[in-house]
């Protein structure tokens, strides 16, 4: 009971009032400021956020072709690629013959025998490609095209 005696709010608000009726130049702007200060503390604590879900994103697709093609056209266009695609091959593998021609005209004028050096480039990209085929069917293991009717 003796807890219940010390927190009389009566008492507390009794002083308070006699504080504030005392004539002190600065009462009303101490208060003023200790009011603000505890309404801002106040505020700051008792804001909520909420932030709502985020919009779903509009999906807007980007077509190459015309949704409307016909089997004939895709097959024409499949067959003008592909044309296209071995016209740049062959216009590739030209560049890469000049090329060769170029370091064989440079090996021979620096004294390397060039056949024996095509030779084991050759031998190795052999090798290379026998690896490669290798780990693939490693990675694949037996295939249906592999298995005999």
């Amino acid at each position: 009971m003796r807890l219940i005696s010390r927190l009389n709010p009566a008492e507390g608000i009794g002083d308070f009032w006699a504080y504030i009726r005392r004539p002190q130049p600065y009462r009303w702007p101490i208060l003023g400021v200790s009011i603000l200060m505890s309404g801002t503390l106040l505020f700051w604590v008792m804001g909520e956020k909420y932030y709502l879900p985020p919009e779903r994103p509009r999906v807007s697709y980007i077509t190459s072709f015309a949704p409307d093609r016909t089997d004939a056209e895709i097959i024409a266009s499949n067959r003008e690629n592909q044309a296209r695609k071995e016209a740049l091959a062959a216009e590739q593998a030209e560049r890469e013959e000049t090329r060769r021609e170029i370091y064989r005209a440079f090996g021979r004028a620096a004294g390397m025998d060039v056949e024996e050096i095509e030779r084991e480039a050759a031998q190795e990209r052999a090798q290379e490609q026998a690896a490669e085929q290798a780990r693939r069917e490693a990675m694949t293991g037996d295939s249906i095209a592999d298995r005999p009717e």
